[in-house]
């Protein structure tokens, strides 16, 4: 049990990071585009080297979380691999509660 929770709190740490981390992206973004709009020549060129710099961070961002969400792919997997019909039980009852709660809204 506690290497669920532990896999869980990983995976929910390494979700969180991503997502802000992705957010900061759209926000930096946006404010080159809005920075953007009146460029031409020396100050477009350095825009476009500013925009080129943050999508290579972001790409290294991303490998950086798919290095970290590995082991606990690996985890799941195994896990999954190791108990099929656990699995297979699982995803049934989930099946079913979302079936239940989605009947009970119509």
């Amino acid at each position: 049990m506690a290497r669920k929770s532990a896999t869980l709190t990983d995976s929910d740490q390494i979700k969180d990071q991503v997502f802000s981390e992705l957010q900061a992206l759209i926000e930096e973004s946006e404010r080159l585009l809005n920075d953007s709009a009146a460029l031409v020549g020396d100050e477009a060129e350095t825009l476009r080297a500013q925009v080129q710099l943050k999508l290579r961070q972001a790409r290294q961002a991303a490998n950086r979380m798919r290095n970290r969400a590995q082991p606990v792919v690996e985890a799941t997997q195994d896990y999954i691999g190791g108990h099929p019909w656990q699995t297979v039980a699982v995803s049934a009852g989930l099946g079913l509660l979302v079936g239940l709660l989605l009947g009970r809204r119509h």
